[in-house]
């Protein structure tokens, strides 16, 4: 049940959003559930994920950072 003290968005392209995601959620655990999986923590590890990139590399210093560059651009250039 939403809670009645928060205010919804006034912007449409925010409301359209949120339209959108809870319709994904409801997607991604029907799937889950089709597939034999736990809902619960099909959701879970895809907050995770959605989030771990942005965590990572707030989490790296900016030597490591140029580390994982270098290594990116060799890669691209090796084919």
């Amino acid at each position: 049940m939403p809670k009645r003290s928060s205010k919804k968005s006034g912007d449409m392209n925010q409301i359209a959003k949120s339209i959108i995601d809870e319709a994904m959620a409801d997607e991604i655990q029907a799937k889950a559930i089709a597939e034999g999986k736990n809902p619960a923590a099909v959701m879970l590890g895809r907050l995770g994920g959605l989030k771990g990139g942005k965590a990572r590399a707030a989490n790296l210093t900016a030597e490591q950072r140029k580390e994982i560059a270098k290594k990116a651009a060799k890669k691209r250039w090796q084919k």
